[in-house]
């Protein structure tokens, strides 16, 4: 086993040079063998606490980021990410709760005909990902979130999402919303839901049967 604090710093190395938030099983595919990860990452959140930068778990994976009271401090210098209108908040929102869910559900809620561009912007700026398809007649596709949508908001997994009276007051939803929404494992199938494989193209094809 080796040295927590030699871990720490191997790892500290690895978060300040990856692009993204790195995963518990990523951060030990590049270290020693035998390195406990876990144990070096406590040993970095000691050393960082209270700190301008902060070490913290979003979208499954650790990366250092500005202090929370010091983002003040980075308004100026920020770049703003493309704003998504209304429409785009309120359809985002709606997958974010609902997943898995279809196009006809998304307007359903919304109760407006869904853009086809509005889902466009959300898959092209990666927050928004086809993960399925509903076995239903027409196997209609089902969205659902990204890690990528979880690094954006900060949070560590979907069960940190806000209440939907927090969403209301932060101005992200405008709609009569039912009251019994229920976060989902989006790392787990729908019900009657078959998980799109990345490998496969994008159409299904059913085989009733072998040719004679």
């Amino acid at each position: 086993m080796t040295d927590p604090i030699h871990t720490a710093r191997e790892i500290e190395a690895l978060l300040f040079a990856a692009a993204g938030p790195l995963r518990v099983e990523e951060l030990a595919a590049r270290l020693p063998e035998g390195a406990d990860v876990p144990a070096g990452l406590a040993v970095l959140e000691t050393i960082y606490a209270g700190r301008g930068v902060e070490l913290v778990c979003v979208a499954g994976g650790w990366r250092f980021q500005t202090a929370a009271d010091l983002a003040w401090l980075l308004t100026e210098e920020r770049e703003e990410p493309r704003r998504l209108s209304r429409a785009a908040q309120e359809t985002l929102a709606i997958i974010a709760y609902h997943q898995p869910v279809t196009r006809a559900e998304i307007e359903a809620v919304r109760g407006v005909q869904a853009s086809r561009g509005t889902l466009d912007v959300l898959l092209e700026l990666d927050l928004v990902r086809m993960r399925g398809r509903r076995r239903s007649p027409g196997r209609p596709v089902t969205y659902g979130t990204t890690d990528a949508f979880l690094e954006h908001y900060g949070l560590t997994s979907l069960a940190d999402l806000p209440g939907v009276s927090e969403m209301k007051t932060a101005g992200l939803l405008s709609l009569d919303l039912p009251a019994d929404f229920v976060v989902p494992d989006p790392t787990q199938p729908g019900s009657e839901e078959d998980l799109l494989d990345p490998d496969s193209p994008e159409f299904h094809i059913d085989f009733l049967g072998n040719p004679p």
